[in-house]
């Protein structure tokens, strides 16, 4: 990924996106559930940034290890990931 800045920003429809500066393109979408959000209340934004935190440094990591050039698992369909 470049070394331009990157931002979270909520969309208009409640989408919370990153995306690098100045650009429309979202590079990572969440979306909380109407129950998600009754429950965290205005605490959403707050988890959705560690969401995006916790990925980008797992992505370092990744790439720090070579792993994605090594990877098996580059099968398109759904996995569970839990």
């Amino acid at each position: 990924m470049s070394s331009a800045f990157l931002e979270i920003v909520e969309l208009p429809d409640g989408r919370i996106v990153l995306r690098r500066a100045e650009e429309d393109t979202a590079l990572v979408t969440l979306t909380f559930s109407a129950q998600a959000r009754d429950f965290l209340k205005a605490r959403y934004i707050d988890i959705a940034k560690e969401m995006f935190h916790a990925g980008l440094m797992a992505a370092g990591q990744l790439a720090e290890e070579d792993s994605f050039e090594d990877s098996d698992d580059d099968d398109p369909t759904g996995h569970t990931l839990h």
